[in-house]
């Protein structure tokens, strides 16, 4: 992030107008020193969340086929599947916290790339298992201040 410029004019002796340049700090979210620590801890929330949201799939008999899948439009957070079923699964983690579940937070172009990853991976995987039905599905992990597992909320073909 650049420095914003703003530029002045004032009057200096005899009304000479002179152009004074003074150079602001841009500040932002990501140009705070100690975000640098909060983004991390914010992936180490999501991978937390992804490790659960592998063992309750798990847990229902599906198969991990893949976990953090990277295209080009993004990462593909779990590929799961059950013997019938290839389920392509967006893990959302949230803190516990009042009023904002982690599902509120899948709009519709994140689900739109999702669907892009799921073809980029559908291609490239030519061992992958054949499916007589695909589907996306959202998990939302919810966490508490300890790291403990507060709920998982699952919707199976949720887009």
């Amino acid at each position: 992030m650049g420095d914003a410029v703003h530029q002045l004019s004032r009057a200096a002796g005899g009304g000479l107008n002179t152009d004074v340049t003074i150079y602001v700090p841009r500040v932002t979210r990501r140009g705070v020193a100690s975000m640098a620590m909060s983004t991390d801890l914010r992936h180490r929330l999501g991978k937390h969340g992804e490790r659960l949201a592998a063992e309750h799939l798990t847990r229902l008999g599906f198969e991990i086929v893949e976990r953090n899948y990277r295209t080009r439009w993004g990462e593909l957070d779990i590929v799961a599947f059950d013997g019938t079923t290839l389920a392509f699964c967006e893990v959302k983690t949230r803190r516990l916290t009042a009023g904002r579940g982690p599902l509120e937070g899948l709009h519709a172009p994140q689900r739109q790339r999702v669907r892009k990853m799921a073809g980029s991976w559908l291609i490239d995987r030519t061992d992958r298992p054949h499916a007589e039905l695909i589907r996306f599905d959202a998990i939302g992990v919810t966490i508490d201040a300890n790291g403990r597992l507060v709920s998982i909320e699952h919707l199976e073909g949720a887009f």
